[in-house]
């Protein structure tokens, strides 16, 4: 058996797996911030590790910046930890072998093995969620970049909205999940989700039509740049934003298309493993370790 976790900002998603990667048990968990998150990190893959009975290997995926051959997590600016050395820390307390990476690249693991991008020899998977960041395939090869590759949601987009980063007009401040519901805030003084916005916009709401309409055209903006430097064949689009389906992918992918000219099309479409991917990747990252033995 094997046990993966998938740490996002908002929520920790965590399975037994068999080698074949059928769930047998599931959790779900909110993550807290700062260093508390780290000791429930550690207690809910204690708790997995001893329910499965039988484990041979774990695999976590964690955000921000990740040192994926040291197994430490560099910075999380979301989750508000810094240098967590994750692979030592479960070692110990597990006694077995450890595969540590990124969320969003764990993520892009599924959907390139098992998901929407497979088959393909370049691709992008970006999930839309409490962050926006990409797992980039490169002629068949997982771009890793000394943990710091993909991270699409801190390219400037052209908007003045400061960003937790320390930044100016990052896509993530202005089109993740909690940045949608924000602007939309902002814009009627009534507070919502990103999911309830785009509930709206199939309603017919002008003011969600406005938010959707920016975000749209955000999005399209580092979607044109992402494909003029990597030209992948499929972007796949994962988080809870992809869960608004032809809603985000119709206008987007007419977004894309009107600014591109020469470029290869590619196209859009929503993940297999829909918020579960970084788990599953995480369990293949462990099936890995078993295989190399």
């Amino acid at each position: 058996m094997i046990v993966a976790l998938d740490v996002g900002g908002t929520s920790m998603k965590g399975a037994i797996l068999t080698h074949g990667m059928d769930r047998t048990a599931t959790v779900r968990r909110p993550t807290p911030p700062g260093d508390a998150a780290v000791d429930a990190v550690l207690d809910t893959i204690g708790e997995l590790v001893a329910q499965a009975e039988s484990a041979e290997a774990v695999g976590i995926a964690v955000p921000g910046i990740v040192d994926d051959e040291r197994g430490v997590a560099v910075w999380s600016e979301n989750i508000g930890w810094r240098d967590v050395p994750f692979l030592d820390l479960i070692e110990e307390r597990t006694g077995l072998r450890v595969a540590v990476g990124h969320d969003v690249r764990a993520g892009g693991t599924a959907e390139l093995r098992l998901g929407a991008a497979r088959g393909a020899r370049n691709s992008l998977v970006i999930p839309i969620g409490t962050g926006i960041a990409a797992a980039m395939v490169i002629d068949g090869h997982l771009c890793v970049g000394n943990g710091y590759a993909g991270e699409i949601g801190h390219m400037a987009v052209g908007s003045d909205e400061p960003c937790v980063c320390g930044g100016t007009g990052c896509l993530e401040a202005v089109a993740s999940g909690p940045a949608i519901a924000r602007r939309y805030a902002r814009r009627t003084g009534r507070e919502t989700t990103a999911g309830a916005v785009a509930t709206l916009v199939a309603e017919g709401d002008p003011d969600a039509e406005a938010v959707w309409a920016e975000t749209i055209g955000w999005l399209g903006t580092a979607l044109a740049a992402a494909t003029a430097l990597v030209a992948p064949e499929v972007i796949v689009i994962g988080g809870g934003l992809s869960r608004a389906g032809d809603l985000l992918l119709a206008p987007l992918t007419e977004d894309l298309d009107r600014r591109l000219t020469f470029h290869q099309r590619p196209r859009l479409t929503t993940a297999e493993f829909g918020d579960e991917a970084g788990c599953v990747g995480a369990g293949l990252w462990a099936r890995d370790l078993l295989e190399q033995e």
